[in-house]
């Protein structure tokens, strides 16, 4: 038996280092570039507080953590609500509680909160007709558009996506009737017609009724139709004259530790990062399904579908805003892209995962 747990530790944890690694490298060369900040000290802390998060998780029990997600949900409200009035303004976004040392996201932190939330809301929940998945369904949306609501203040339009990209990853696990889907489709096409008319004929309009800051964050989404894109434009640049053990020289790219962290490996690590990258993702993803399809409790399997829809969302988004396929939406990647909170909130997932027991 405790074979068996250290080998599946080693499945997890080996990809994860490699991603680490591979995130250590690359803010290296960020610090030797900028100077003034020192990002290759920063993400290491961030890594060596993330491991203490998963030892401290691992250790306690998660039934713990689903017994107080009521509690855990409503501080993260609370937080998100705190960070319109006290937080510090950062690319247009007022997100972020700003300290001496260090900074936090709540909208970051929410992703796991939610999740814990949720999942418990839904496992406690019975289904056996239409009218009872429809309460179930209201339930889901309303624990959802909570801090939706508050981050769409800041705004924060990743966030968001990703907070029902984790509901739709439950609600799928939880197994509704198909026409819940055909009536969730039609919904999405009615709601994203009339704002793509409104976007295309009445932009003033569409200004009044999601503001300014919004308004520019969906323009500069859509503006990949067309490529027009300064930070896309320099990361195809970098891609496009790399090689396969080397990368590219005295090529810029915008939100290079960030956003577009695939870009900026491959133009100083070589193609074979974004190789790793791609083999650690496809490993983690075939161990967090099985885990998915092992899982005997309600309540954990729709935890890990939540975490896996989110997980694996953020990887397609973020590898597909780089090669230029995808829309900008300020995704990080998972372990790899610069920036604390997120960092925690992973390994948080990761401490509540390693202890689901498994059949």
């Amino acid at each position: 038996m405790k074979k068996k747990i250290i080998g599946r530790m080693l499945i997890l944890m080996i990809p994860i280092l490699i991603l680490i690694t591979v995130s250590l490298l690359n803010m290296l060369q960020v610090s030797k570039m900028v100077g003034y900040e020192n990002y290759f000290f920063k993400q290491t802390l961030w890594f060596v507080l993330g491991f203490f998060v998963l030892i401290i998780f691992f250790i306690v029990k998660p039934k713990v953590f689903f017994r107080y997600s009521k509690y855990i949900y409503w501080i993260n409200v609370l937080l998100l609500i705190l960070v319109l009035f006290f937080g510090t303004t950062v690319n247009g976004s007022k997100a972020w509680f700003r300290f001496s040392y260090f900074s936090f996201q709540p909208s970051e932190l929410m992703k796991f909160s939610l999740s814990l939330y949720l999942s418990k809301i839904l496992a406690q929940s019975k289904s056996s007709n239409m009218k009872q998945e429809f309460k179930v369904l209201l339930k889901a949306i309303f624990i959802t558009l909570i801090p939706s609501l508050f981050v769409f203040l800041e705004p924060d339009t990743g966030a968001i996506i990703i907070y029902f990209i984790i509901m739709m990853g439950m609600i799928f696990v939880y197994r509704i009737n198909y026409k819940w889907y055909i009536l969730f489709g039609v919904v999405l096409i009615l709601f994203f017609g009339i704002f793509f008319y409104l976007y295309y004929f009445n932009q003033e309009l569409l200004i009044q009724l999601i503001g300014t800051s919004f308004f520019y964050r969906v323009d500069r989404i859509l503006t990949f139709v067309n490529n027009d894109s300064f930070q896309l434009d320099r990361a195809l640049i970098s891609i496009g004259t790399s090689h396969f053990f080397s990368g590219s020289e005295g090529v810029y790219i915008p939100e290079a530790p960030t956003d577009f962290i695939v870009a900026f490996s491959i133009s100083k690590l070589g193609i074979i990062s974004f190789i790793l990258i791609l083999l650690c993702f496809f490993i983690l993803d075939i161990y967090f399904l099985r885990q998915l399809f092992k899982s005997k409790k309600k309540q954990d399997r729709l935890f890990i579908g939540g975490f896996l829809a989110m997980f694996i969302f953020a990887q397609i988004q973020n590898i597909g805003m780089n090669l230029g396929i995808l829309p900008i939406i300020g995704l990080p990647l998972p372990f790899v892209s610069y920036g604390g909170t997120n960092i925690i909130v992973y390994f948080l997932f990761l401490g509540i995962l390693m202890n689901l027991k498994q059949n």
